[in-house]
């Protein structure tokens, strides 16, 4: 251990001291402030030294400047905060706001889109396309399918430009860039063409571009926002076309068709979402999952107020005033209410202000629709009429079972209306379309929405459902089932004024099935009361019916409609009167009930068994009293015999009102109705009518026969007397009645011809034209019972095929042995 150098202490020392004083010379020259605070400190202790003490003040100071502080903070905020309210208010004030970035609203959408927008997107708009094909597709393509729908796994870009607000009145609405430029996108159809056309066609769309300015305007306090384009967008689609499976050919190789694509795609935004066309999105608090497939809405056309000829208004002289006001009294107006093909007009009213209170009803077959009022000018002794102006209401079903209904204001303004429930009453006055048009007052009143698992909302509840036990009753094509559709009657038919037969009559298309109704006398409301049966064909395929006037050369139509048979439930009827399309006026009454055919098991139901096991036997034995239809009082009279789509007719016997016929007939029970047409022969001219009856024999009981005399429809006089007998086919006679038709049955028929033929021949040369009337009368009798005895051989083969596949199935269920199971299957 060494000693230490006291120099080396002493210089350790004055360099400290040396480094304080170079510390408190920098001190001086850069905080100078700082050197006050030295004779400060000094003079406090100082004064707590031999003064008072000081450290009794410290709390009450720190207090003061804490309370100090405080108070300038909150100053502070309350100034931010009067500010942010000021430019919320000058915001809110304005009309328009400065542009705001919106980049977050993009990243998010490209987040959800693939999983859940797109998705849900994809199966709305497939289902909208399906249908629009369904039932509007072109006539040079016989069946087109969609096979395939993606929109892609890219977004739409949003706001690129940035957003903004502007308010009209008091709706406030945002506006922003609307961009979609996607080339993964995956349309894909099937078309099979029509004649003269055949083959196979396939469309695939595999890009779209849309551009243009979109706006969204929120309504109902957040319920619903409605969204459209501010003017046409520009659209560019990608197409392919091939033939069947094979490579499909670049769009640009076809001319004109992806033009002509194009141009129904921008006429199709044109007409639905472009200003001031509005469509809405439905925000609810819940979703009940339901799909609506149809409604039925009350129109009431209430008033109209301040209408005018010259919509557009301007600055006339007084003496120019007074002689349009002179003129818009003399105005006489009617109001046509449109709703997809669906027509109604009121009666024509005087004055600027007429009042009509006319209520129609309308069915819709979407889950929204568009009621369109359109006003026209009747001028007296003129068969034409000017349109004047018109306007919209747009109504749609919601997913919390209510309705949104909207139209557009005044000022391109919004007016909207929400029903909680159907029965509520909405009334709305909608502006007419145009500068001082005047307004229409319109009550709208939604009854019922129809859903297509067979529930449906009414005016009595919000929801009331029918569903069978085993689940739902969406049916694939072959459902098993049969429905009934009655005809009960119609009114308010169209009245024609030319001269002609005017019998209005009902035709029915289901599928490739078409029947119809009898022909009734000229009447606005006739009563038909005749039922059809029907396989049901599942998909969503319509019943489509059309009125006729039956004329004497060619039929007058006078109204279609369409009805929806999806959901329909065992046991229920459903009782409907369905407005006529495409005319101005009528409706017909329909009774529709679904019929189960087999149950769970296989076996016949009580609907089958009766259809296939049971045959009406008509015997027309005579007439009486029948109407002279000839010159000289005397008829030749005949029946013509109608069941569904079966046509027979008795001989004709020549110059008589009291005929006997003693003929008889049998039909396969199918629930139609029965008619009888009593005609009177004429070798030149058609045959008129002399009278029609309908022989009920639905409520007869099995095997007994009924004798009755019925009265004729539409002529002063005349009865008929029939024997009708609801046989009870059994197997083994059924056998025997087959095995006799297709031997003595054919061999009679065959020598009745052969002798026919020679006496047609004989008055052939002899040039007797009433024998020959009479002689080709048999021959078209005889061709009836040829095609009644095909008929009943087809039906006993359907008979024992059904009882084959009975025996088959029996034995099968109570087979103990696996292997004559399994052997009994694969036979």
């Amino acid at each position: 251990m060494g000693k230490t150098n006291p120099s080396s202490t002493r210089r350790r020392k004055g360099l400290n001291l040396d480094g304080v004083l170079g510390f408190l010379n920098q001190l001086a020259a850069d905080r100078s402030s700082y050197l006050v605070l030295v004779p400060l400190i000094l003079f406090l202790w100082a004064i707590e030294k031999w003064v008072f003490d000081v450290s009794k003040w410290v709390a009450l100071v720190v207090a003061f400047w804490a309370s100090f502080q405080y108070g300038s903070n909150k100053r502070k905020l309350l100034v931010e905060d009067l500010n942010k309210r000021w430019m919320r208010a000058i915001r809110d004030a304005s009309l328009t706001t400065a542009l705001e970035h919106c980049e977050w609203l993009n990243m998010l959408l490209l987040h959800v889109w693939p999983k859940y927008i797109n998705p849900a997107l994809s199966v709305r708009f497939s289902h909208m396309i399906e249908k629009r094909l369904r039932h509007r597709k072109p006539r040079v393509i016989e069946k087109i399918e969609l096979q395939e729908f993606s929109l892609g796994s890219c977004p739409p870009c949003l706001g690129l430009q940035g957003v903004r607000w502007s308010t009209s009145g008091t709706q406030k609405i945002m506006h922003l860039g609307f961009d979609w430029d996607t080339n993964d996108m995956s349309i894909m159809l099937h078309a099979k063409l029509a004649k003269p056309l055949y083959g196979t066609a396939r469309i695939v769309i595999n890009s779209l571009h849309i551009k243009g300015d979109l706006q969204l305007m929120p309504i109902l306090d957040g319920r619903g926002i409605l969204y459209s384009f501010l003017s046409v967008p520009e659209v560019s689609i990608g197409v392919a076309f091939g033939s069947g499976g094979g490579q499909s050919l670049p769009a640009t190789e076809l001319p004109g068709v992806s033009s002509w694509l194009v141009k129904v795609f921008t006429d199709l935004l044109a007409k639905t979402m472009v200003e001031p066309r509005r469509r809405c999105l439905s925000l609810t608090a819940m979703n009940l999952k339901k799909k609506a497939v149809g409604g039925i809405v009350y129109v009431t056309v209430v008033a109209a107020n301040q209408i005018t000829r010259n919509g557009s208004g301007g600055s006339p002289s007084k003496r120019q005033q007074t002689n349009n006001d002179s003129a818009d009294e003399e105005l006489r107006t009617f109001v046509e209410v449109e709703l997809e093909e669906l027509t109604r007009k009121t009666d024509v009213k005087s004055g600027t202000s007429p009042r009509w209170d006319s209520t129609y009803n309308m069915v819709l077959h979407d889950n929204a629709g568009i009621l369109k009022f359109n006003l026209y000018e009747c001028s007296p002794g003129s068969v034409k009429f000017d349109f004047l102006a018109s306007c919209e209401v747009k109504f749609k079903y919601c997913d919390d079972d209510s309705t949104i209904f909207w139209a557009l204001g005044p000022d391109s303004g919004v007016i909207a209306r929400h029903a909680e429930k159907c029965g509520e009453v909405v009334v709305l006055s909608i502006p007419f379309e145009g500068i001082n048009s005047g307004e229409l007052l319109v009550r709208l009143v939604l009854k019922e929405w129809q859903f297509s698992d067979g529930s449906y909302s009414l005016i009595s509840s919000s929801s009331i459902s029918h569903q069978p036990l085993g689940g739902s009753t969406n049916f694939s094509s072959c459902t098993g089932r049969k429905i009934s559709i009655t005809v009960v009657e119609a009114k308010d038919l169209i009245e024609k004024d030319k001269l002609g037969k005017h019998e209005p009559y009902v035709k029915l298309h289901y599928g490739k099935a078409v029947q119809r109704t009898r022909a009734l006398s000229r009447s606005t409301t006739p009563v038909w009361n005749q039922k059809f049966e029907f396989e049901e064909i599942g998909g969503g395929e319509y019943l489509k019916l059309k009125c006729l006037y039956e004329e004497t050369f060619s039929d007058e139509n006078i109204g279609v409609a369409r009805v929806n048979l999806e959901g329909l439930v065992d046991g229920v009827v459903k009782d409907v009167w369905v407005p006529l399309e495409k005319v101005k006026s009528g409706e017909l009454r329909l009774r529709i009930e679904p019929l189960r055919l087999y149950d769970s098991e296989g076996s016949n139901g009580s609907v089958g068994s009766i259809s296939g096991n049971c045959m009406i036997e008509l015997l027309v034995i005579e007439g009486k009293d029948l109407v002279g239809a000839d010159l000289r009082g005397t008829s030749d009279p005949y029946i013509r015999i109608h069941y569904g789509s079966v046509k027979k007719k008795t001989k004709v016997l020549y110059k008589t009102l009291n005929p006997v016929w003693n003929q008889t007939f049998e039909f396969p029970e199918d629930g139609s109705s029965l008619v009888l047409l009593v005609k009177d022969h004429n070798a030149i001219l058609a045959a008129s009518s002399i009278g029609e009856c309908v022989v009920d024999y639905q409520s007869l009981p099995p095997n007994e026969p009924y004798d009755k005399w019925i009265p004729l429809q539409g002529v002063k006089k005349g009865e008929i007397h029939v024997q009708i007998t609801r046989k009870v086919q059994v197997l083994q006679r059924r056998t025997t009645v087959a095995h006799d038709s297709s031997s003595n049955g054919s061999q009679k028929i065959t020598g009745q011809m052969k002798q026919l033929l020679t006496r047609l021949q004989s008055f052939v040369g002899e040039s007797d034209h009433e024998g020959l009337s009479s002689t080709v009368s048999e021959l078209e009798s005889l061709e009836d019972t040829q095609e009644e005895y095909i008929l009943q051989l087809e039906t006993e083969r359907a008979v024992l095929l059904n009882k084959i596949n009975e025996l088959g199935q029996e034995l099968l269920n109570t087979s103990p042995v696996p292997s004559i199971r399994r052997s009994f299957t694969t036979t």
